[in-house]
């Protein structure tokens, strides 16, 4: 149920900002990772299944990833368990977040601007409004995003069995590049 009111949501957006008559940037390749750096364990993953739209006209903007892209871990059984045990992609799909650009920009201009991306962080099902510092870059027609942010497993109702809890951060470093073409 929460995941089609997810999807729900994040096709509205994306739909409803592809309608508009302005050409949007939508993504051509990019990749999110995630760090968790615990006293006993580093764990490194990535995807590059990640899409979406920014609207220069708004500074709206939506993105999603399947969790399920994650690749990286230590082990086969490390990342079956990050599906199964704590983001239950079973029931949690995509991981989304749409919202809109503070900062007012000429996305005309070629440039490097730091703004603040203020949206619904949506993970194992749970929203979290953020606010995230990003540095957006472009350049030819192009757009680059480069984010860096941490994410707390609590904020998401993500729940670390005391076992394994040294082996498994309390606080995930997030790390997206994505790069952009108008369409």
């Amino acid at each position: 149920m929460i995941y089609s009111k997810n999807i729900a949501c994040c096709l509205f957006i994306l739909s409803s900002i592809a309608l508009q008559a302005q050409k949007k940037f939508t993504t051509e390749k990019g990749e999110v990772s995630f760090t968790s750096n615990a006293k006993l364990e580093l764990i490194n993953a990535s995807s590059k299944k990640i899409q979406g739209i920014v609207d220069p006209a708004t500074g709206q903007f939506a993105f999603i990833v399947k969790i399920q892209s994650f690749e990286g871990f230590n082990s086969n059984l490390q990342r079956e368990h990050f599906n199964e045990k704590y983001m239950e992609t079973d029931k949690y799909y995509d991981a989304t977040f749409a919202g809109k650009v503070i900062e007012t920009i000429d996305f005309t201009k070629d440039g490097t601007y730091d703004v603040r991306a203020k949206g619904t962080l949506t993970i194992h099902g749970k929203k979290q409004s953020r606010i995230i510092p990003s540095k957006l870059v472009i350049s030819k027609g192009t757009l680059t995003i480069e984010s860096n942010f941490n994410i707390p497993l609590a904020d998401h109702d993500i729940q670390i069995p005391q076992i394994v809890s040294e082996k498994i951060a309390t606080e995930i470093i997030v790390k997206l590049n994505v790069s952009m073409t108008q369409k």
